[in-house]
């Protein structure tokens, strides 16, 4: 497949248009330096819609819109679970969360571990955080996004890989947080924009002139297996998503670790003006995340019937592209292109926040906020480097990166999870049981993948939350309390939230309740 001039036309627009927006609104009042509070943090004055749609889009890349696609292709709706739960998540992250993480100044979760519990946790912390990132985050968009791009365009994928990386790195290396934040709406926009225009396409191809509630029909009755959100035992893909467990197991774990207490994904929060912009704006992201499925996962199930026989799931979603007109697949393309390069670009900032504010401002000796701010950069540049030399090596060989990637993380987010639970509300809880339990998480799920092969790795995940939990609790009652390590206040917090936000929150509740009970 090739793009027509018109279809180039619109795609080079918007990467013109998006590059001259970012460097516009990252720009500083005449006599006002750049430091590292507006790098890193967009001078903390992100109102609820940049937060929302940033959310989004540091989430929503290659990895959801290929990777899910590709495991709707596979499995069918229930990979949607991903996104319907992580809604949930966002409410609850919104309300006890981020009232502790605003009041205590945070900027970084492992700067929130060394306020808790000491110095030792951050490191170990913000070290995992940075190979996470880079191999694991980095590489997959890396990967995927050049998918997308070379069955386009024909373009080489290694070329595609590159200049993802190199345009992603400039677009937000001047302005740093501040322009990904506030571009990300027209990203968002556009993703959600292009996202519909192919999933009606393609249903209505399926209906064969009848309209898109036809071809929904069509496609249900001829593939009902493919539109049950709960897998029952005998289902070729129940180790991936075992059954019920999704709902009330592991798949919580994951979430919230990823929603809750990711740098990537956290960082746009922690910029909002107040804690009243950061809730509105996750409400936001939950409403979002209930429409995402319709983008990323119904083109893969539609594939199924307008494209049997792929060679690999991951190509369903590069595939329903080629139905496409011209000038709508430029369209569609500029909006892959952007999740692409939104996500990374967060990536991208978060790993720079991390090097810089965990390790560097760390080192003994002064730091002015010139140099901090072009360390952050350097650090930058070299996240994309490392990236690029990686993506093909780890990610070359995976059909369903997507599963690759949740699989991975799953080694670590038990432990993840326990060391800001007991952070936040237990203050019995000491270092030495963080400590116990991050290194435990990861022991405990080499042991039980091993030992336990046929476990799905969504159980596994929710059982080692609990072996871990206990052992950072047996832990912190056999070892001294430390309390004047703990400087995060939490007994002025309120946790009360806005009449808005409750009722936006009722109506999230209500809408995923509704589908549950449709798609069962």
């Amino acid at each position: 497949m090739q793009l027509s001039v018109l279809d180039t036309s619109i795609v080079l627009v918007y990467l013109a248009g998006v590059f001259v927006l970012a460097q516009w609104v990252s720009r500083e009042k005449a006599g006002h330096a750049k430091d590292a509070k507006d790098y890193f943090l967009a001078s903390k004055s992100l109102p609820w819609w940049a937060v929302g749609a940033s959310l989004i889009a540091a989430n929503i890349s290659a990895e959801q819109i290929i990777g899910m696609s590709g495991s709707g292709y596979a499995i069918g709706l229930a990979i949607a679970s991903y996104e319907w739960m992580a809604a949930l998540t966002l409410l609850i992250v919104g309300k006890w969360f981020l009232p502790v993480f605003l009041r205590n100044g945070i900027y970084t979760m492992p700067q929130f571990l060394e306020q808790r519990y000491g110095s030792r946790i951050r490191t170990l912390m913000a070290v995992f955080w940075l190979g996470l990132y880079v191999f694991v985050n980095v590489t997959s968009i890396l990967w995927l996004g050049a998918i997308a791009v070379s069955q386009v365009t024909g373009m080489d994928q290694m070329l595609a890989v590159v200049l993802i990386g190199v345009f992603a790195l400039l677009y937000q290396l001047y302005g740093g947080l501040k322009a990904v934040a506030l571009t990300d709406i027209v990203q968002v926009s556009l993703l959600v924009l292009g996202g519909l225009l192919v999933t009606g396409l393609t249903l209505s191809q399926l209906g064969e002139g009848a309209g898109i509630v036809a071809g929904v029909q069509r496609l249900w009755e001829a593939h009902p297996g493919h539109f049950e959100m709960i897998l029952s035992k005998d289902n070729p893909f129940y180790k991936d998503l075992p059954g019920i467990s999704v709902l009330v197991g592991g798949l919580w774990i994951m979430n919230l670790s990823y929603w809750g207490f990711n740098q990537y994904i956290i960082q746009r929060a922690l910029a909002a003006k107040d804690i009243g912009e950061a809730q509105k704006g996750v409400l936001f992201a939950a409403f979002l995340k209930l429409l995402m499925p319709v983008i990323v996962v119904v083109p893969g199930i539609a594939a199924v019937m307008l494209a049997p026989g792929l060679d690999a799931p991951d190509q369903a979603y590069p595939t329903m592209m080629r139905l496409l007109p011209t000038g709508i697949l430029g369209l569609v393309f500029a909006a892959l292109v952007a999740a692409i390069v939104a996500s990374l670009a967060s990536k991208i900032n978060s790993v720079a926040t991390i090097f810089t504010l965990d390790f560097y401002a760390q080192r003994k000796g002064p730091h002015d906020e010139a140099t901090l701010v072009r360390v952050g950069r350097i650090a930058a540049a070299v996240t994309v480097v490392l990236g690029i030399l990686a993506a093909k090596p780890l990610l070359g060989s995976f059909d369903q990166a997507f599963q690759y990637i949740q699989e991975y993380t799953g080694f670590f987010t038990p432990g993840i999870v326990v060391i800001f639970l007991l952070g936040l509300f237990w203050k019995r809880a000491n270092e030495a049981g963080a400590l116990a339990a991050a290194v435990g998480s990861f022991v405990l799920s080499v042991v039980l993948k091993l030992a336990w092969p046929s476990l799905p790795f969504i159980d596994r995940v929710g059982l080692v939350f609990l072996l871990a939990l206990l052992l950072a609790v047996g832990v912190s009652l056999a070892t001294p309390a430390a309390p004047a390590r703990d400087v995060v206040r939490t007994d002025d917090v309120v946790y009360a939230t806005r009449p808005s936000f409750n009722v936006g929150a009722i109506a999230v509740v209500a809408i995923l309740i509704a589908l549950y009970t449709l798609f069962w």
